[in-house]
């Protein structure tokens, strides 16, 4: 039998259907005052009261050197040049290379930080240091996709689309999940995917390469602008489309793909107006430019322009709404040359995260803006040449603001920096933590999938409270 509200998506060409967007619109401005919602990207409540509101991920792809940056090895620098010892393991043949760069205490806290981080370690009071982590594999790919999914050998959801699915979004016209110029490779989209969530949650990306190269302007979203039709009559095109695959979404009984399609063509229909003028970077002050370091501006004398613009866009995306926002630099897979190259490397991240965790405290939204980060794993204190290979046993990430404890450093490895021996924290209670402070309980955070309640922590993984405010 013809229902009525089949007859009125599939009568004059779907003309019922016009409501739709306004009607979506509608229920999700309402969604902030506790009115029930179909948009599944409207604001949602938390399991508990939450520390942090949003998250910004600076992703270093390639594996940043932990005893050259934040795992302070005097041990290490002491013995330079003897053989490593035996519980090195594969490593054991090796040499022991001590760290080319001097460490200071920085801050009224006193954590150390190397000298490549100069601009950097003027926050320390505002860094939680977590020296104790560890994955399971150290090889780029496995450990890239642990480090944004939880689970490497089967497609599962990334981090940013988890807390998408668990908070939704506060911005109506804009994504849940943006990712800057996220890396080609080590999985590509899979680092940024839904899986099996709706696809409304996967990240929208915007940029490409992942080594801090600029992506500024509209003309970095494709196909953000029409320039042969009008918005309204973009409109109309659009509902008539939308009238169809509704129609057929009505005949199959439901389908996920349909679904994620319906709601992406909306977001992107919205997208239109506010996304131009939030990546318009011209319009901040030159004082904010020079802060991130933005066209030779700031003490970095322009080497971080590129990642700075980043940096400045994800702080509009995260100040309009966004739930998540992930910024990707690449280059740290420092086999060769680390001397020059990790300088290099953290030159041009220096004065623009340092510049941002100021801005963001300037505009007192450091309390509730979780920013973190790392890369996939460290580098190990043997020599590779004059560089290091990969070690997963033990490295380096940070976090700061959004309820982390700062000023403090939680967990260590041993006198060399192989492996973590104290406060250990492997990625899966990584990841619980993060979800911890954004009001989330990691084992309550599920999505049923093939006959199993699915999580991003899989069945492990434990808060670290320790790290928590």
């Amino acid at each position: 039998m013809l229902s009525r509200r089949t007859m009125l998506q599939g009568t004059s060409a779907g003309f019922g259907y016009l409501a739709f967007a306004a009607l979506a619109n509608e229920q999700a401005a309402r969604a902030a005052d506790g009115t029930p919602s179909t948009n599944p990207l409207a604001p949602k409540k938390a399991h508990f009261p939450a520390k942090a509101k949003r998250v910004l991920f600076l992703c270093m792809d390639g594996g940043p050197s932990h005893v050259d940056t934040f795992d302070h090895k005097p041990k290490l620098t002491a013995d330079d040049g003897k053989s490593a010892p035996a519980r090195a393991g594969r490593f054991g043949g090796g040499k022991l290379l001590g760290s080319p760069f001097k460490f200071k205490q920085s801050g009224k806290s006193g954590l150390y930080i190397s000298e490549v981080f100069p601009e950097l370690s003027k926050q320390a009071d505002n860094l939680c240091l977590l020296n104790g982590m560890y994955c399971d594999l150290p090889n780029h790919p496995q450990a890239f996709i642990q480090m944004h999914c939880g689970v490497f050998q089967f497609p599962r959801p990334s981090m940013g689309a988890w807390v998408a699915y668990g908070l939704g979004t506060e911005n109506a016209n804009l994504p849940g999940f943006i990712t800057l110029s996220p890396s080609g490779g080590n999985g590509g989209p899979v680092n940024y995917g839904s899986s099996f969530l709706p696809a409304v949650y996967q990240g929208t990306k915007i940029g490409r390469g992942g080594f801090g190269g600029g992506v500024g302007g509209a003309a970095q979203v494709p196909n953000l602008k029409n320039p042969k039709q009008t918005a309204g009559q973009q409109r109309v095109e659009l509902d008539f489309l939308q009238g169809l695959n509704q129609n057929t979404q009505e005949q199959l009984g439901g389908d996920a793909g349909i679904e994620g399609l319906i709601g992406s063509y909306e977001l992107a229909f919205r997208m239109q107006a506010e996304m131009p003028k939030l990546m318009d970077v011209s319009k901040e002050t030159a004082a904010t430019q020079r802060l991130y370091g933005i066209g030779g501006g700031g003490a970095g004398g322009g080497r971080g322009s590129g990642f700075g613009q980043q940096c400045l866009l994800a702080r509009r995306f995260l100040e309009a709404g966004v739930r998540f926002v992930e910024v990707t630099m690449g280059g740290w897979d420092h086999h060769r040359t680390l001397k020059d190259s990790l300088t290099n490397s953290c030159g041009a991240i220096d004065q623009p995260i340092a510049g941002l965790l100021q801005d963001l405290k300037n505009r007192d939204m450091l309390k509730d803006t979780l920013v973190i980060w790392g890369g996939e794993f460290g580098r190990t204190p043997t020599g590779q040449g004059d560089g290091r290979d990969h070690n997963s046993r033990g490295y380096s990430m940070w976090m700061a603001g959004g309820g982390a404890k700062g000023g403090f450093a939680y967990g260590k490895t041993d006198d060399y920096g192989f492996e973590a021996v104290d406060g250990k924290m492997h990625v899966h209670d990584w990841h619980a933590t993060v979800l911890h402070l954004l009001g989330l309980d990691h084992t309550k955070l599920t999505y049923r999938h093939a006959g199993r309640d699915m999580r991003l922590t899989d069945v492990k993984g434990n808060v670290v409270k320790d790290v928590v405010a």
